[in-house]
């Protein structure tokens, strides 16, 4: 499939690359590609980036039948543009499209459009240290239809955004709040797909974290509400008594490509890494008997945020004096200086865009 170019003809001033936040800033294309039932994938462009045209009754506004992926372009020291691992991130948005029965994409193909997306709005890349070009696919159903069904016509984006740290901690510790009274996810639901109503699911929760001063939630199990998930926008990890542990992949969290790449670091430096069900209960006693050496979340986004503080009824768990332990500091040196082009990448992590 050919992808056409059509270049925008009034480009936007570039932002201030030391004050990007993040997801604020826009590039000036976007890659679109279609689907229609029995015709498939087709129409491969990129196009100035602008407003959507969609009817009222467009399926993605009532019944939110679509997906989305994260990940980042960087520009390297010698000025090659590097991405980290992002077939895993395509293989991923294929199975939230199988979860949300749309049609799967061509993941080669994907990753040729988001190469040649990034080519023409190369200039976008930020440099600062700590910036990055994020990255967001993201499916849509388009049918104008009131209706639960499948819909029949799709559209596949893929837009581009300069930003610096997710957190405005950055590496600095951030403090977490323990969800125990609403749910995000049960295995057998949507949690494991990365589709819009997971995240509508954590906001009220997200907001009530915020206005007691704590940066983002900690989901529990939606069963038993006893047993570790996830934060809202990371996978999370703990240093117990010398072992790091992790909760396993139960089918309501998410399987995050730098979860995934946190392991292999791990296992790849002998450290003990344990995949496992891990209650809040036994976090606490670890925080009481001195054994809760560090925790940190990990997620393309931020990469690594390491926890400062944990917040379960009001239970305060302070980890590591409020400070980035040295485990949490190490990740994200070794990720952060694959991704750059800094570190030498022996895991054949990273993708150059030539």
């Amino acid at each position: 499939m050919n992808i056409s170019i059509t270049k925008n003809t009034s480009p936007k001033a570039k932002p201030d690359q030391t004050n990007l936040g993040f997801g604020k800033y826009f590039t000036d294309h976007m890659f679109v590609l279609d689907y229609t039932a029995g015709k498939g994938w087709h129409d491969a462009r990129i196009v100035p980036y602008g407003p959507l045209s969609l009817d009222p009754s467009a399926m993605i506004l009532h019944y939110g039948q679509g997906i989305f992926e994260g990940m980042k372009a960087y520009r390297t020291d010698d000025g090659r543009v590097l991405l980290f691992r992002p077939q895993k991130n395509l293989e991923r948005a294929n199975i939230s499209n199988a979860r949300l029965d749309i049609p799967a994409i061509d993941e080669e193909f994907a990753l040729e459009a988001l190469k040649e997306l990034i080519k023409v709005d190369a200039d976008w890349i930020p440099t600062e240290p700590g910036t990055s070009l994020y990255i967001r696919p993201f499916i849509i159903a388009t049918d104008p239809y009131l209706g639960v069904k499948p819909s029949s016509t799709y559209k596949f984006i893929i837009i581009l955004s300069p930003v610096g740290a997710y957190y405005p901690e950055g590496l600095n510790p951030v403090k977490i709040y323990v969800e125990d009274d609403y749910v995000r996810a049960v295995r057998g639901g949507i949690g494991y797909a990365k589709t819009p109503g997971n995240y509508a699911a954590s906001i009220r929760a997200q907001t009530k974290a915020h206005e007691l001063n704590y940066t983002q939630v900690l989901w529990l199990d939606g069963v038993e509400r006893k047993y570790i998930e996830e934060v809202g926008t990371m996978n999370v990890f703990f240093v117990i008594d010398g072992e790091v542990v992790t909760p396993e992949l139960n089918g309501s969290i998410l399987a995050g490509v730098t979860r995934d790449s946190t392991i292999n670091l791990l296992k790849s430096w002998g450290v003990k890494i344990t995949e496992r069900k891990l209650s809040i209960e036994e976090l606490y006693e670890a925080h009481k008997a001195g054994k809760l050496d560090e925790a940190f979340g990990t997620g393309t986004a931020a990469v690594i945020s390491p926890m400062g503080e944990l917040n379960w009824k009001g239970n305060i768990m302070p980890i590591n004096n409020g400070e980035t332990g040295p485990l949490s500091a190490r990740i994200y040196d070794t990720i952060t200086g694959i991704q750059s082009g800094r570190i030498e990448d022996t895991m054949g992590w990273t993708v150059e865009v030539k």
